[in-house]
């Protein structure tokens, strides 16, 4: 049984094909339902369940917009997708006041489609809300203030033409991605000797009075090139993709990071929540001196230092007799000792010589 159903509708049969088609490499059970019109898709709805619906912006017969309120008063948990052909920065901000969560412009790019999809249906772990619609660039906060960090790292990645962008805190845990590792059987594995190689590093700039945040690692895999850069002192960036670091614009992918790195920043502040301080109790001064603690335990331990009453030396004589009295017999009453056998005539007699 598939976990997710999605309802495309759109009257463009060779879009509605190329979504499908994406959908279908992606690996979860998912069951995708190609629809033309928008009154079909009401009627469909009526019916049956749907998680999420792509539709176009412009149906017959009516909107994406006014479709996605059909839908939604069937199944309010729904996520909604639209796509247009039309870039228009007011359709944009139409669609985000709308409640779309997410808009993409056609010709779609499937590798951020399929990115949205995995998001919006928990189909990867993330810790931080799902981004927005993306406006225009004349529309942001120019210092990053304002930016979701998902988009941050889409963006990026479509700069480099990057595999993937992964964000991760100090102990490797992925905070957000934009795509995924060649291998993802092998990122645990990968991420873990990633933290190792970067602490090192870390180590090796201070040691040569070199900022700890220049101490970022390039890896050359036949082709693959491997970027990992620090964002703050408690996160970390990677960046995997074809030839992003050759010789011929090293300095151009290296300024472009860095860039990014400063952005993603400010918005790692807005949207990962910090972790509460521990209280640590303030140092308090002890009460005594170290001098008046000497003295104070002298002083408890005066009274069994010193004796009640002078002991005489008879006194002391009985005791140890007393004490030896009850020591006897020996614990081998047939042996004697040497005292005893020489005063019983028993021992041999000393050589006066």
């Amino acid at each position: 049984m598939a976990s997710h159903r999605i309802l495309i509708v759109e009257d463009h049969r060779e879009v509605s094909r190329l979504l499908r088609s994406a959908l279908e490499t992606l690996e979860y059970e998912l069951e995708i339902v190609e629809i033309p019109s928008g009154e079909e898709a009401i009627l469909y709805s009526s019916r049956h369940n749907v998680d999420l619906l792509v539709a176009d912006y412009l149906l017959p017969g009516m909107t994406g917009l006014e479709l996605m309120k059909k839908v939604r008063n069937n199944h309010p948990q729904a996520k909604i997708f639209l796509i247009t052909g039309q870039s228009d920065p007011k359709i944009r901000r139409t669609l985000a006041d709308a409640g779309a969560d997410a808009f993409f412009t056609k010709p779609v790019e499937i590798a951020d489609f399929l990115d949205a999809v995995e998001r919006h249906l928990g189909l990867i772990q993330t810790f931080l809300p799902p981004e927005p619609i993306a406006v225009e660039p004349e529309d942001r906060n120019v210092n990053g203030g304002d930016r979701r960090l998902p988009d941050l790292l889409v963006e990026l990645r479509q700069k480099l033409k990057a595999y993937t962008v992964l964000l991760m805190d100090d102990t490797g845990h992925v905070l957000a991605r934009a795509g995924d590792l060649p291998n993802p059987n092998a990122e645990t594995a990968l991420l873990s000797s990633l933290l190792s190689v970067h602490s090192a590093s870390q180590k090796a700039s201070r040691l040569l009075g070199y900022p700890a945040l220049s101490s970022w690692t390039i890896f050359d895999g036949d082709g693959d090139h491997l970027i990992f850069a620090p964002v703050g002192d408690e996160h970390s960036m990677v960046v995997l993709g074809k030839n992003i670091a050759d010789e011929s614009h090293i300095k151009e992918t290296l300024h472009t990071v860095a860039s990014m790195c400063e952005l993603i920043q400010a918005a790692i502040v807005k949207f990962v929540p910090a972790q509460p301080k521990k209280d640590i109790p303030a140092y308090q001064e002890p009460s005594t001196t170290p001098l008046e603690v000497v003295e104070q335990n002298v002083k408890e331990l005066e009274p069994l230092l010193q004796s009640k009453k002078k002991i005489k030396t008879d006194e002391l004589n009985q005791f140890w007799e007393e004490a030896a009295d009850q020591h006897w017999p020996p614990s081998k009453p047939d042996m004697l000792s040497y005292e005893q056998a020489k005063q019983l005539g028993l021992a041999p007699e000393e050589d006066a010589s």
